[in-house]
């Protein structure tokens, strides 16, 4: 299982949480994590705005509480919604971070892992630029094949989970297009990190 290091352990990829090789957006919406958290659960996510169209800036003028609400019909139903995660990654492999690992990003909702609730308060949330059961591109899982790294070498990172998982019923995200088993392969990580539903995958 990956081990952290302290800050100091990764000279030059961090700084105050903000890691070095994202583009910093920063967010609003974000609070600060409970005493005595411990960082060790990375859950994934899919976006985008509107459903199944990339490229634009929606998602980012999202977490950032700019998105004009009256641009697309399907804002309407999400109108006025005060969201984050610390990571996103578009479907070129570009990195985006909005919150500091160091506090705790709004992205997980009610839910539940490893017996503990509320995963906002212990996790690092990743979404992901693209749809619910669809495919995800080779640049976005290289991507998480550095990040994910690089985050267990800042946090004592022992899960990794996507949202569904996290909140069954509830999400579905990032779906059965994304392949779990080609991320295991590239991080290298003990299959019990993983959710046991995606031992086939």
């Amino acid at each position: 299982m990956p081990s952290a290091t302290s800050e100091a352990g990764a000279p030059g990829l961090w700084r105050d949480g903000w890691y070095a090789f994202a583009r910093a957006l920063a967010s609003p919406n974000f609070g600060p994590r409970p005493a005595g958290a411990e960082i060790d659960l990375i859950v994934l996510h899919s976006i985008s705005l509107p459903p199944g169209q990339y490229g634009g800036q929606e998602v980012q003028q999202l977490f950032t509480n700019t998105l004009d609400w009256d641009a697309h019909p399907y804002f309407q139903g999400i109108r006025g919604i005060e969201v984050s995660a610390h990571f996103y990654v578009r479907r070129n492999g570009e990195l985006w971070q909005f919150v500091s690992c160091d506090d705790r990003a709004w992205h997980a909702g009610a839910s539940s892992w490893r017996g503990r609730s509320n995963c906002n308060d212990d996790s690092i949330g990743i979404e992901l630029e693209g749809i619910e059961g669809g495919p995800f591109e080779a640049a976005q899982y290289e991507t998480l094949a550095s990040l994910c790294p690089a985050l267990a070498q800042r946090h004592p990172i022992g899960w990794i989970a996507g949202h569904e998982h996290i909140a069954p019923g509830r999400k579905e995200d990032p779906g059965p297009g994304f392949d779990w088993h080609l991320l295991r392969e590239q991080l290298g990580w003990n299959a019990a990190m993983f959710p046991p539903a995606t031992a086939a995958s």
